[in-house]
C-alpha cells in the first residue's frame, strides 16, 4: 500500500466555482479546519492561480496576499501552496507569497508547453519552496508527449510532476497508461489530480496509484472547476478502505467539509450536471462551465453544442475569449441560416 500525500485545492480550484469571489474568511476558516484534520497541503488563490485576476477570467474579490495571509496565519501544521502559471504570475508575485508563508509552488502550463515554465521552477527552489511541475489537461497529449514534458521538468528541478486531468475525460486505463509512461521516464514522485464529469474521479485515483502515484488532489464537496474535483472527504475514505496511508483524518476532513459548506451557503456544490458531462466527453476544460453557460445564454444558443464546437476546436485553459467568438458566430449563423 502507499503513502499519500494529500493535497486539498478547494481554495483555489473552487474559486472558479465560485467565480473567484472568496474572502479571507472563507480562506481562513477552511484552511483552520482543513489544519485540524490532517491534510498535508492546502492549496490557495484565484482559480486561474498566482496573479490570475483579470478583467478577461475575472478579479477577485481579494488579492493573493490576502487570501494568502489569510491561510498562512490559520494553520499549524499544514503547508500552504499555490498554482502559478508563468505569464499570469511574476517572480515579485512568487516572492510575495514566499515572505507571506507559502512554502509549496506548483509552477503549471498546458501538458505540452512545460518549457515556460523553467525560469519559475528555478526561481522557486532558489527562494526554498517545495516545487513542483504541474501539467495541465493531460488527456489532450499523449503517454509519450507527456514523459518527454515531464523529464523537462525534472530538469528544471521539480520535485515532484503532478498530472492534472483538466476535463475529466480520461478513462482509468487512460490513467495508468500515462502515470505508467511518466514514472518510467522521471526519478522523482508523481501526483494526479482529478476532474469528475464522468462520475470517474476516485477511480481514477485507484488507478494512478496503481501505477505509482503518491500525492493526490481533492476538494471539500467536490467544489472545483467543472463538475468539481475528487471530493476530498470521500476520497479520504476511499484511500483509508484500500488501505493506503493517509495523514488526514476521516472525521475531521468531514468537519472541513461542514465548515466549508457553511461558509459558501447557498452556493450549490458542483454536481454532474449535463453541460459537465458533454465538457468531459468532449475534452473541454472544465474551467469553462460558467464562461459557457454565461455566453450560451447572452446569445441564445445551445450550451450543449458550444461545448461540442469547443471540442473539436481542442480550446485550452485560459482561453475564454474562445468561448464568446464560437458564441457569436454561432447565434449569428442562427440569426442567418445559410
Amino acid at each position: 500500500m502507499a503513502k499519500i500525500t494529500f493535497v486539498d485545492v478547494t481554495l483555489r480550484d473552487g474559486n472558479h466555482t465560485y467565480s473567484h469571489q472568496f474572502t479571507p474568511e472563507i480562506v481562513s476558516k477552511t484552511a483552520e479546519a482543513l489544519d485540524l484534520a490532517g491534510i498535508d497541503i492546502i492549496e490557495v488563490g484565484h482559480g486561474d492561480g498566482l496573479g490570475g485576476g483579470s478583467i478577461h477570467v475575472g478579479r477577485g474579490a481579494a488579492s493573493d496576499e490576502e487570501l494568502l495571509s489569510a491561510a498562512c496565519k490559520a494553520v499549524r501544521k499544514a503547508r500552504i501552496g499555490i498554482l502559478m502559471i508563468p505569464g499570469f504570475g511574476l517572480f515579485a508575485d512568487l516572492e510575495r507569497a514566499y515572505e507571506i508563508g507559502v512554502r509549496v509552488a506548483r509552477i503549471g502550463s498546458h501538458c505540452t508547453e512545460a518549457d515556460i515554465t523553467e525560469q519559475h521552477i528555478r526561481r522557486a527552489r532558489d527562494l526554498g519552496m517545495f516545487t513542483v511541475g504541474y501539467l495541465i489537461s493531460i488527456g489532450m497529449a499523449s503517454p509519450d508527449r507527456l514523459a518527454e514534458e515531464a523529464t523537462k521538468l525534472e530538469s528544471y528541478g521539480a520535485e515532484y510532476i503532478n498530472l492534472a486531468e483538466s476535463q475529466g475525460h480520461l478513462m482509468p486505463s487512460e490513467v495508468a497508461e500515462r502515470i505508467r509512461s511518466v514514472r518510467n521516464a522521471v526519478k522523482i514522485p508523481i501526483g494526479f489530480h482529478p476532474h469528475n464529469n464522468l462520475g470517474l474521479a476516485n477511480g481514477n485515483i485507484l488507478a494512478a496509484i496503481d501505477e505509482g502515484a503518491t500525492y493526490i488532489d481533492g476538494s471539500l464537496k467536490g467544489f472545483g472547476g467543472g463538475a468539481g474535483n475528487a471530493q476530498t472527504e470521500a476520497t479520504v475514505a476511499m484511500l483509508k478502505r484500500a488501505g493506503h496511508d493517509v495523514n488526514a483524518d476521516l472525521l475531521g476532513t468531514m468537519d472541513a467539509a461542514s465548515v466549508f459548506q457553511n461558509l459558501v451557503s447557498p452556493h450549490p456544490m458542483p454536481s454532474i450536471t449535463n453541460t459537465s458531462i458533454l465538457m468531459g466527453f468532449a475534452n473541454v476544460y472544465g474551467g469553462y462551465v460558467h464562461p459557457v453557460e454565461r455566453a450560451a445564454d447572452r446569445y441564445g444558443i445551445d450550451a450543449r453544442q458550444l461545448v461540442i464546437e469547443l471540442g473539436k476546436r481542442r480550446v485550452v485553459a485560459a482561453q475564454e475569449d474562445v468561448v464568446e467568438e464560437i458564441a457569436k458566430r454561432m447565434h449569428s449563423e442562427l440569426q442567418n441560416p445559410a
